[in-house]
């Protein structure tokens, strides 16, 4: 009991210090509720002390609450004050970038960011209102920035926020510029932030400079240009924002590529931080496009498409009179991913391909049947985009999570926005033609097989889970799978924790999720196609990669 009081009173000395530094009155007021509650409230307030949120590649992310392991204002200003005495350090010229969402907490950290950059003597460049990742890693391109700050949680709960940086091309290169950052860029701004002082001694300058909208009008302008100028445009689509800021750019986007207006789900259509229409604003969680299915429904769209709350991803939901699809059924990120970079190639588009280790191997495929070049990276579009080492121009990336990098010169990062374009390009000229994208992946199933890809994700309430999980397929690694011998196990520690399992026809990926408390399995299983038969096909693979989800599931004790 005693230890335990002692705890109790370093944890009350942490939270007194912590008072004193904080800058944001409602955090102050929040905290100190916490301490009049305890000793009851002592859980709780271990929680927030545990530790600081660490800044790596992925920026920062948590949930909005006082203390060092949340995301608050204090938070905030340590880490814009590390990052901007990061890029002084390196010598980086020019002004910083800052976007941001409509979460709850995102303008005001902007606001702030802003602050502590013009405090140090760098111009601030703050983007007109909450707007899309993909039209703040524009920005920091289109601008010459020597970085940019987006202030979101992407699709994570309501309750969270986040701060992703991304470097110019002066500190970037050339395959980084306007990418988000990769070691030891990351190392090195987390040393800058835990050496910054009281916060009460960052200098606060001002505001900085709001953009006008001739900076998100030009962001449209360019990504219209991805698309061919002259092709189909009769394509009716239903869409969603999921409650997040997406929906003004896309509209946009569209009227102005000759499209005709995507009709928008009312009820998410303006942006809200609370996202209370669904139990999770990520497209890829069950409900979440339930209201989009009901629109296409009522509209007779021809196809559907979501974007996640900050828009750089892209969800495609497509017609399917299977029997248990009701009608519609969400093609998955493989599929997508392959359907975009077929069209690509089809229109002549050279250079480099790339995608990630969890993806499916049908890119690969098709890349060797073509004769272009390919590459395989580490999860995570900082990755993607610097696919090949520039050993030749990417032109095309994309990673299972709905993710698509169609333009990498006008966006170095996943745009939702884009990607939603490139779709209807190629819907509405399949259309012309009497076909659909179901149509196009047959044939390509028909011409390389069928690749089907599901995955097992288990999200957890203890780390610890994850942790045996990951030892246990280590030390017992399955000797079979499906039946076959496992021919090749990697693990990619210490660089990545990743175990990569394959047979003659089947492989799995498992790893942690980098931004969320899930252990993900990715499974991919190739079954050939015989004379022509694809459907016979795709029920031989869903059946073979359910019992490998089943096996699977065994092999890791969850």
């Amino acid at each position: 009991m005693a230890a335990d009081t002692t705890d109790i009173d370093d944890i009350r000395e942490q939270a007194r210090r912590w008072l004193a530094d904080d800058p944001d009155p409602a955090s102050r007021n929040e905290l100190t509720a916490v301490l009049d509650g305890l000793p009851a409230s002592a859980p709780e307030l271990a929680d927030r002390f545990a530790g600081p949120l660490t800044f790596g590649t992925a920026g920062l992310r948590g949930p909005l609450r006082a203390g060092p392991n949340g995301m608050n204002l204090a938070v905030v200003t340590q880490a814009a004050a590390g990052l901007v005495t990061w890029l002084a350090a390196q010598g980086g010229t020019g002004p910083l970038v800052i976007g941001y969402d409509a979460r709850h907490g995102s303008r005001q950290f902007a606001e702030r960011t802003a602050q502590v950059a013009t405090g140090a003597g760098r111009p601030a460049l703050l983007l007109p209102r909450p707007l899309p990742t993909p039209v703040l890693a524009y920005a920091v391109r289109h601008l010459g920035g020597v970085a940019g700050v987006m202030v979101t949680a992407s699709h994570n709960p309501p309750q969270d926020n986040g701060y992703k940086v991304y470097l110019g091309a002066e500190l970037g290169g050339e395959l980084g510029a306007g990418a988000q950052i990769v070691p030891p860029a990351d190392a090195g701004i987390e040393a800058a932030i835990r050496s910054v002082g009281p916060l009460t001694q960052v200098p606060l300058g001002e505001p900085g400079q709001v953009l006008g909208d001739d900076l998100v009008a030009s962001y449209v302008e360019r990504a219209t240009a991805v698309i061919e100028p002259d092709g189909p445009r009769d394509l009716t689509v239903a869409y969603t924002p999921l409650h997040g800021v997406g929906a003004a750019v896309l509209t946009a986007a569209f009227a102005r590529a000759g499209f005709p207006t995507p009709g928008v789900v009312p009820d998410q259509a303006e942006p809200d931080p609370a996202f209370p229409t669904v139990s999770f604003p990520n497209p890829e969680e069950p409900g979440a496009v339930d209201r989009l299915i009901a629109l296409a429904d009522s509209t007779g769209a021809d196809l559907a498409i979501a974007n996640d709350p900050d828009a750089d991803r892209c969800a495609v939901v497509v017609r399917d009179d299977s029997d248990d699809s009701h009608g519609w059924r969400m093609l998955r990120g493989d599929e997508v991913g392959v359907l975009l970079a077929d069209h690509l190639m089809r229109r002549g588009v050279t250079g480099l391909y790339a995608t990630t280790i969890v993806s499916s191997s049908l890119l690969r495929a098709m890349c060797a049947a073509r004769g272009l070049p390919y590459d395989e990276t580490l999860t995570g579009f900082k990755w993607i985009v610097r696919a090949g080492g520039g050993s030749a121009p990417l032109v095309f990336g994309y990673e299972e999570a709905l993710g698509y990098c169609v333009a990498p010169e006008h966006v170095r990062d996943k745009d939702g926005i884009t990607a939603a374009l490139t779709v209807a390009e190629l819907a509405a000229g399949l259309k012309s033609q009497g076909r659909t994208l179901t149509d196009r992946l047959d044939e390509l199933a028909a011409e390389f097989g069928v690749h089907h890809t599901d995955q097992l994700s288990v999200r957890v309430d203890d780390l610890r889970v994850i942790a045996d999980a990951m030892a246990r397929i280590r030390t017992t690694t399955p000797a079979t799978l499906l039946g076959q011998p496992v021919g090749s196990a990697r693990d990619l520690l210490p660089e990545s924790d990743v175990v990569i399992l394959r047979t003659a026809t089947a492989r799995v990926v498992i790893r942690p999720s980098g931004t969320e408390p899930k252990l993900k399995a990715y499974l991919e299983v190739v079954e050939p196609v015989v004379d022509g038969d694809v459907a016979t096909a795709r029920s031989r693979a869903a059946s073979a990669v359910a019992a490998l989800r089943a096996e699977i599931s065994t092999a890791l004790g969850i």
